[in-house]
């Protein structure tokens, strides 16, 4: 099969690898109809995450059909069509059993692209299946656009609710801010708003982002330094009761500081390289909480049942498409943001992969 491997810093290649086999009980092997690139994968690229090794299969995120099954697997079978959960879930460790599903102790968390081959792949094998599937539900059916919209529930969606919305303890009627108006923080807006907030503004450098973010449901957007002015007037001086982080530089993190209200949380979702100021002088007597966090994939049968209920619009994230063969000029389009303007790119395993490397590896520099 065609694997997407990282080979070190700064470089990725198309390569021929042996097809994924069953090595544990619990295992399943996952033919990919559709992937896609997370930040998370640009900064594997970058050398920001040492402890992915050269070698590995980059991707956590997709959909696709069981092929085979390990003895213990009884919730698949071959030929169901799954969501690959981006978070990998043995259930009885300590963390899983509180659902902290991302410090699993028991051989999951995020593994897949990570510590063990991940979904930029015609087949990866998926750990603990049984708790890190999720079956396709009968209304979404088999549409190509419905599934493409459906790979935004491994990661994105998931992401947004958990470490945005309800990290930031949305209630109906809170006030909003939603610095970052990327993929994630456009599925925080997303999910913020299945808890009724009075209003949401969103923060940006990027004018076509923040027009993206009012097409989603902001009342409000700003550039980072008409926020406060902004935030401030709309809350007669108090500030808001919720500010999420989805950007991960210190500047963010302090310009969210700013914003919140006494009482109120910031929640950062933002993966930060590198140090950060927190303000404790002006904070310690405002009663505010700060909060982290990873993805658990907890909320993700509940996000299922609204995505087929057409109660998230994830198709909105979605705006380059990419067949497999062509996956590093994907890499190069997402890298690239600011000028093609891409949220999320779809990876389609059904289009020709014929041709995408003609000597069995297919090298570039990112």
């Amino acid at each position: 099969m065609k694997a997407l491997v990282y080979n070190g810093v700064g470089k990725v290649a198309l390569e021929e690898r042996p097809l994924p086999t069953i090595q544990k009980p619990g295992d399943a092997v996952v033919k990919m109809v559709y992937s896609t690139i997370c930040g998370s994968d640009l900064h594997i690229i970058k050398g920001d995450v040492p402890t992915v090794s050269p070698g590995r299969v980059l991707g956590h995120e997709g959909v696709g059909i069981v092929t085979s099954t390990g003895a213990s697997v009884s919730n698949f079978a071959a030929g169901d069509l799954v969501l690959v959960g981006c978070i990998t879930v043995c259930s009885t460790c300590a963390h899983c059993r509180r659902g902290m599903h991302s410090n699993c102790t028991g051989g999951g968390g995020w593994v897949l692209g990570h510590t063990v081959d991940g979904t930029q792949a015609q087949f990866v094998r998926i750990p603990h299946a049984d708790n890190s599937l999720y079956r396709v539900p009968e209304a979404v059916g088999k549409k190509a656009d419905d599934l493409k919209a459906l790979v935004m529930v491994s990661d994105a969606l998931p992401t947004g609710l958990e470490c945005g919305a309800q990290n930031a303890r949305l209630a109906p009627g809170s006030s909003v801010v939603i610095v970052g108006a990327g993929p994630v923080g456009l599925a925080a807006l997303i999910t913020a708003q299945l808890y009724s907030p009075g209003f949401v503004v969103v923060v940006d450098l990027d004018q076509e982002r923040l027009d993206v973010a009012r097409g989603m449901g902001a009342q409000y957007t700003a550039k980072p330094d008409q926020a406060k002015e902004l935030v401030m007037r709309l809350t007669e001086g108090r500030g808001a009761d919720a500010v999420m982080e989805v950007v991960g530089v210190p500047q963010t993190f302090e310009l969210c500081q700013e914003l919140v209200a006494p009482g109120g949380v910031l929640a950062n979702v933002g993966v930060h390289g590198e140090k950060v100021d927190l303000h404790l002088e002006t904070l310690w007597s405002r009663n505010i909480s700060i909060t982290t966090r990873l993805v658990d994939t907890v909320t993700t049968p509940m996000l299922l049942k609204l995505f087929a209920a057409k109660k998230l619009p994830a198709e909105k994230l979605i705006t380059h498409g990419f067949s497999f063969a062509d996956i590093l000029n994907a890499y190069s389009t997402f890298r690239a943001a600011s000028t093609t303007k891409a949220l999320k790119v779809i990876i389609d395993f059904e289009q020709d992969v014929q041709g995408a490397s003609g000597t069995g590896v297919r090298q570039n520099k990112l």
